[in-house]
């Protein structure tokens, strides 16, 4: 029988199928955070269990971290006590815990390939809808909510119904100034929010097939913005040397072994899909968001479509312009900004920064724009330093924070005033997302950095 390559992963870790309802699915790795995981442990507490396999579990605080001055006492009392609950509850269970300080420390989706710990073909876990970053790995990874946190926890398997299969295919070759956040912010204006819904979505093609693992992994991060349970793509050499000699990938004999596998990850010729979408790369663009949810991107260089023009509610296209201030038929280029982010899971790596660097470089940030460089991780901090990255931001007239999730969230101090306009790498732009009244707009690496030098919505592909 002809499978895809979720079926094989899929099958491959079924412990047991229910007739007529879910599979009791065997976890590789579990990675927990300090938000949803406090009250899983309670539960265990409570019903006087242990973690099963604390060596499968890796604990790392992102979501609540300050992005300044992180070796003070953190000053928000919420924020304190997850974290501290978290550390303790790592400890108890014997669990590896990367705090506050940890060389290791980091955004979960960021750290977890950062040092081997998803690798192909694994099933990964996280009580963050994001998980599905790692699927660029040909991993099966998905967010679960806090009950199924502790279900992980105590039996290291979970009880899920199997999702249907969707492949979509790009080829062609990618324009001058168009990215992996691009390419994803497109695939969700084409799909809307709910186009893949009920289904994990294989990414296939040249496009991905050439972009760099960093940009695989921002495609993935991305597949639950158009409702999908998480997104793949095929291990290929690519994959395997960014993880080799990574601190807990195989070595030696193992890492022969677990290659013989890795080399069967690929869907079987004539195997069948739910569902197949099929675009070409040279039609997408630079692109950004003008409304209230991710699936609302256009080309930068067009105007907001009218409501006849759109899939839904009238009604609630006008809200979401309404609260935006922004009306249709309104062109993008030239609307003032006051704040640009760049960081969170989607685009907190070493490329993402290289390509803001790239834009800034010998230039000024505009006086009317604060903006916040908030790397994915300490090593990718490290990684910014080394090569020169941070000479460039502050020569622009930048400040580095330090890593954690910062304004992709608002869970921490870095909050987008109500009212003000960001410019936003990260993965939501949901009313109230980044701060209450906040108006984000979604866009790659490249627009952020052009909007941050100009002040305004502007094409990257005129500074580059």
């Amino acid at each position: 029988m002809k499978k895809t390559l979720f079926d094989k992963v899929w099958d491959s870790h079924i412990v047991k199928s229910i007739e007529e309802g879910p599979d009791v699915l065997f976890i590789d790795r579990h990675m927990v955070h300090e938000v949803t995981s406090p009250v899983a442990f309670l539960g265990l507490k409570n019903r006087g269990i242990s973690v099963l396999h604390p060596e499968k579990t890796f604990a790392t605080a992102d979501h609540n971290t300050p992005t300044l001055n992180q070796h003070l006492p953190v000053a928000d009392p919420l924020s304190r006590n997850q974290l501290k609950a978290l550390e303790e509850n790592a400890k108890e269970h014997g669990i590896s815990y990367w705090g506050l300080g940890h060389q290791k420390n980091g955004i979960v989706h960021v750290v977890g390939p950062e040092y081997g710990i998803t690798q192909p073909g694994a099933t990964i876990v996280c009580g963050d809808s994001h998980t599905s970053t790692h699927g660029a790995f040909g991993a099966i990874a998905f967010g679960i909510g806090t009950s199924e946190v502790e279900m992980v926890l105590a039996t290291q398997c979970i009880m899920q119904p199997k999702p249907k299969k969707m492949r979509i295919t790009i080829d062609g070759n990618l324009n001058h100034g168009v990215t992996p956040k691009d390419v994803a912010l497109f695939i969700i204006s084409q799909l809307t929010t709910s186009g893949a819904t009920g289904y994990f979505v294989e990414y296939a093609g040249e496009v991905f097939r050439t972009l760099s693992m960093e940009g695989r992994m921002t495609v993935c991060n991305l597949s639950i913005e158009m409702g999908a349970r998480g997104g793949m793509i095929a291990p290929d050499e690519k994959t395997f040397a960014y993880i080799k000699d990574r601190e807990f990938t195989p070595k030696g004999s193992a890492w022969e072994k677990a290659m013989g596998y890795w080399n069967t990850l690929y869907t079987d010729e004539g195997a069948v899909f739910d569902k197949e979408f099929i675009f070409d790369g040279s039609e997408i663009d630079p692109m950004i968001t003008f409304g209230t949810n991710p699936g609302m991107g256009m080309s930068i260089t067009k105007a907001i479509p009218k409501a006849e023009e759109i899939q839904g509610s009238a009604a609630t296209y006008a809200k979401s312009l309404e609260y935006m201030g922004y009306h249709e038929g309104e062109k993008m280029i030239g609307k003032p900004i006051d704040y640009v982010f760049i960081g969170s899971c989607t685009n907190g790596r070493i490329e993402d920064f290289r390509a803001f660097a790239q834009i800034v470089k010998g230039h000024k940030r505009a006086p009317n724009v604060t903006a916040w460089l908030v790397p994915g991780s300490h090593k990718v901090l490290n990684s910014i330093k080394e090569e020169g990255l941070l000479e460039i931001f502050e020569s622009a007239g930048f400040q580095l924070r330090e890593p954690g999730c910062s304004a992709c969230l608002a869970m921490n101090d870095d909050k987008i005033p109500a009212g003000k306009y960001a410019v936003s790498t990260s993965n939501r732009n949901f009313e109230g997302r980044q701060g209450p009244g906040a108006r984000t707009l979604l866009a790659s690496p490249l627009v952020a950095a052009a909007a941050a030098i100009t002040g305004k919505i502007t094409d990257p592909r005129t500074l580059i």
